[in-house]
């Protein structure tokens, strides 16, 4: 499912919890793989809330759904924005390993092509 990513899964869950410990120092968390549309929020009544983006909300509704038939609550929705870049287009990592933009949204300089041409007198 989903884009094939250049970093292991190790590697980008140890960014991903360098990252939390700094920003949210004390605060619980699980993080969890997700191999389908709805990871753990399904299968687990554990699970509370569910982070999502315009683009991934059409799909709350179905995994409530989902939950309710096996007796579990509901999800919390926490619904987030995307970050922009200096272009005003989202941070991705797409984009990012394109050399679009660098981690923190800034453009990167692109390579100019020009051609060159001989010009003759006559």
């Amino acid at each position: 499912m989903g884009k094939s990513p250049d970093q292991s899964y190790a590697t980008r869950v140890a960014t991903l919890e360098r990252l939390l410990a700094s920003r949210y120092p004390g605060r619980q968390y699980i993080i969890a793989r997700l191999d389908d549309f709805f990871g753990p929020g399904i299968a687990s009544p554990e699970v509370q809330a569910i982070v999502v983006t315009d683009e991934t909300a059409q799909r709350v509704p179905l995994a409530n759904s989902l939950r309710a038939t096996k007796g579990y609550p509901p999800l919390e929705v926490v619904s987030i924005g995307y970050v922009m870049a200096e272009d005003k287009k989202p941070i991705s990592s797409t984009r990012i390993r394109n050399g679009e933009i660098d981690q923190q949204g800034r453009l990167k300089a692109r390579k100019a092509s020009v051609k060159s041409r001989s010009l003759r007198k006559g």
